[in-house]
């Protein structure tokens, strides 16, 4: 929320500087996010007023003004402004002045010149030169009471202050700068100023009929019909300077006080068109199928979980967030329809997002609005209305229909003490409330407070302990060590910590990103297979709808948007957590019921496998890189992998991932469907880890060098093309003794020639569908020198039981 300051402290001035002023509303509680002010600081603008403003001799587009700068003689000043005519009142930049910096950072000196041959004493400023806003169509003209001579910055009041608070949802009371004045008042104990709203006396008797259908809806309806008015005068200067400082332009009379009530008291309010109104309203929920054409300019369909205010043939306003367009106030505008409301925060909770827009009042009501003002805002805005437009005013319908019940909430003095970290009194505590204007009760020891109708959000005992701990001051407190022994969580040597498994990758050449753990309904389906992943009930955006349940998509989305930005290349990880169904889990401290919530470990691979280098062209990521970098990262521990179906990855180009025998994640090259469906120009190689498994590590256990010199066989064993690497050095390990065997590896595969038809040609003792793969063991003992006798003993047995096993053959 932002606002200017002096409006401030028209309500609550205490003897604070700017900067103080902002401390001690941060300290209570109310975070001043940004102090800024109105205008850079510029020097030597003073008003003038044009006397004469002749053509130029010289050029079509320029004017020479005579300006009367308060000084006796007129000063000559060449301008281009299309509005520069005699008799107006505008900033003018003597000669010596300076203007602020422009896209240089240098202020902008004015200096004694001449154009096209006619001297110029100074310039006349627009708004855009001041950098008052960005308004360049012609000089910034003044108000016709400004003194010729003053100082700009004093008659615009620029030396003024922007506050702009940020605040957390149960602080809705402040969101309107008598609310800010009401905390500061009690932060403070400088005096609050609450101006009397006179009553604006009904002249018409005009009413229009409101009929409240849903009090669930609106707890509270009131309205008056104001006859008369006169919607083409201009708003107040002062109420369209003091609109421009909160952030909110201006657009018409009846909509700038509108506006200018709700960041003045808080409460929203809606104008009608009265003359539009078919009948009545009625104040209902929506009906499957209605459309409502809303002042944005957005055509929303509504149904019945939507709050409407409908006449007798259509829905005219979408209740606490955005009236409809067909009921607009206009130039043409005659007699108007002022209506504030109390909407209950369930109501309105949830729906200005779920149509895409976000507006003042629905950001209030769904936090929540003082029921006990409707009336009072309505004689405000009936005021200025009377005021700026004119008009006879009707009285004020008022149905009360169900409030919000205030029930009293107990504070323990002994317990707040306790929470806050300070000795404090009862006494203490019941100031401080007081300070606040809570009705307090005491008793032996307890303090029970039955909250004011703009003090919603108190509810429970800590609600109260947090009121007491804002007005004693949070930089108040005193530091106090804590009493429990601190004792370091040490973690096991056959663990390594997530810092080291990223430092890892990053010495891999990967860069670390973190993405949101809801994403989009269709990743679930098209990458995970999980066709009931679990749904928010409240998501921040259509395309995170759903919890994730695999970081694949999070990490293709990064790629996309780097490969949209012309990267070449991309090596990126995350390390996250993924949701699960799982009826197993229950709830506890880190745990919700039905939902497991294990960290993983992705990471993805696409471009070049390195950076360019001088001497060749580039090779590209393919899976066996990826592999590499997988069985880098479980080092020490040594993976095995086999083929595997996933939804993600390429059918013929992925492998499950295993350690120990047991399953831990998944290596490939992303599924030639969904490459072309995010349109990457090839594919690139993914892996996703259970976090436990890559985290884990044997603790290193020594081992004696060898005193005996290895032996080594070579074999070459004809086996069917089915037979895998993985099956025969699988087997090969089964059937071999251990205690001679040290290591195997395979050194080279030998399959027969095609011949040009296809047809495989017999050759090397090979018939067509086998192949050769020869292997080298290597053996050795701890006892003594192996014989010769003892490993062929050992290779005999070796190739026996590959026959057995997998139809083996030694080649000859």
């Amino acid at each position: 929320m932002q606002f200017p300051e002096s409006w401030l402290r028209e309500f609550c001035n205490p003897p604070l500087s700017s900067a103080e002023l902002a401390e001690t509303l941060t300290m209570g509680g109310f975070e001043v996010e940004e102090r800024r002010p109105v205008a850079p600081p510029f020097t030597k603008v003073v008003v003038g007023e044009i006397k004469e403003a002749v053509q130029h001799p010289n050029a079509d587009r320029l004017r020479v003004c005579q300006v009367d700068a308060g000084q006796g003689a007129l000063l000559n000043i060449v301008c281009g402004a299309p509005n520069a005519r005699a008799g107006i009142k505008v900033p003018l930049a003597l000669v010596g002045a300076e203007l602020p910096p422009g896209e240089d950072g240098k202020p902008f000196a004015i200096t004694l010149g001449k154009l096209r041959g006619v001297e110029s004493q100074g310039m006349l400023c627009s708004a855009r030169e001041l950098k008052l806003s960005d308004d360049h169509g012609g000089l910034l003209e003044l108000a016709a009471d400004a003194p010729i001579g003053a100082d700009v910055r004093e008659v615009l009041k620029l030396d003024d202050s922007l506050l702009t608070l940020k605040l957390t949802p149960n602080l809705a009371h402040g969101l309107s700068v008598y609310g800010i004045a009401r905390e500061l008042a009690a932060l403070t104990g400088a005096p609050l100023k609450t101006p009397a709203v006179t009553p604006v006396a009904a002249i018409a008797s005009a009413r229009l009929p409101v009929k409240v259908e849903a009090p669930e809806l609106c707890g509270r309806f009131s309205g008056r019909v104001v006859r008369g008015v006169d919607t083409r005068v201009a708003t107040p200067p002062w109420m369209v300077d003091r609109l421009a400082r909160c952030g909110q332009r201006s657009v018409s009379p009846l909509v700038d006080i509108s506006n200018y009530v709700m960041f003045e008291y808080g409460q929203p309010s809606h104008i009608f068109d009265l003359d539009k109104i078919h009948g009545g309203l009625v104040v209902r929920w929506g009906r499957p199928g209605e459309q409502l054409k809303l002042l944005n300019g957005n055509t929303v369909t509504v149904d019945e979980k939507v709050g409407v205010i409908a006449d007798d043939r259509e829905v005219e306003s979408l209740a606490g967030i955005m009236g409809g367009d067909a009921t607009a106030v206009s130039d043409h505008t005659r007699n108007i329809y002022i209506e504030a409301a109390f909407w209950w925060p369930e109501s309105v909770q949830g729906r200005s997002r779920r149509f895409n827009f976000t507006t003042d009042a629905g950001h209030r009501f769904e936090r929540g609005v003082d029921p006990s003002r409707t009336v009072a805002i309505i004689e405000r805005i009936t005021q200025l209305v009377v005021e700026i437009c004119g008009g006879e005013a009707g009285p004020i319908d008022d149905q009360t229909l169900r409030l919000p019940e205030a029930k009293p909430v107990t504070l323990r003095v002994e317990r707040a003490a306790r929470v806050i970290g300070m000795p404090l009194t009862q006494a203490q505590c019941a100031d401080a409330l007081r300070r606040l204007a809570l009705p307090v009760e005491e008793g032996k020891g307890t303090l029970a407070v039955t909250p004011p109708p703009h003090r919603f959000d108190l509810v429970i005992e800590e609600d109260l302990i947090e009121e007491v701990a804002r007005l004693v001051g949070y930089n108040n407190l005193p530091t106090t060590p804590p009493l429990a022994p601190i004792t370091a969580r040490i973690r096991p040597e056959a663990r390594r910590s997530r810092s080291a498994v990223r430092h890892g990758l990053a010495a891999q050449g990967f860069q670390e990103t973190i993405n949101f753990s809801f994403v989009d309904a269709h990743w679930e389906h098209d990458l995970a297979g999980n066709a009931d992943p679990i749904k928010l009930l409240n998501p921040i955006a259509s395309q995170m709808s759903v919890m994730r349940s695999s970081l694949i998509g999070s990490l293709l989305q990064v790629l996309k948007f780097n490969v949209d930005r012309r990267a070449a290349r991309a090596r990126v990880f995350e390390i996250g957590r993924v949701f699960l169904r799982d009826d197993t889990v229950k709830t506890t401290d880190s745990t919700v019921q039905g939902i497991h919530q294990p960290m993983r470990v992705a990471g993805l691979a696409w471009g070049d496998a390195e950076e360019a280098r001088w001497e060749g062209k580039g090779r590209r990521t393919d899976f066996f890189d990826v592999k590499g970098d997988v069985e880098a990262l479980l080092a020490p521990r040594i993976a095995t992998f086999e083929p595997v179906e996933h939804p993600a990855l390429h059918p013929g180009r992925a492998a499950r991932v295993l350690l120990d025998g047991r399953p831990i994640g998944v290596v490939g090259e992303l599924h030639p469907r969904w490459r072309q469906k995010w349109d990457f120009a090839h594919a690139p190689v993914v892996f996703e880890l259970d976090l436990d498994a890559v985290v884990a590590r044997p603790v290193p256990v020594a081992q004696p060098v060898a005193k005996h010199q290895a032996v080594e066989r070579d074999i070459a064993v004809v086996v069917a093309e089915s037979v895998t690497h993985d099956a025969l050095m699988g087997a090969i390990r089964e059937v071999a003794d251990r205690s001679l065997l040290r290591e195997l590896s395979l050194f080279d595969i030998y399959r027969p020639a095609v011949a040009r038809d296809g047809s495989a040609v017999a050759a090397g003792g090979l018939a067509p569908g086998e192949k050769s793969m020869a292997v080298r063991l290597s053996f050795n003992s701890d006892a003594a020198t192996l014989t010769d006798e003892q490993v062929e003993a050992a290779v005999h047995s070796i190739i026996a039981q590959l026959g057995a096993r997998l139809g083996a053959r030694l080649r000859v």
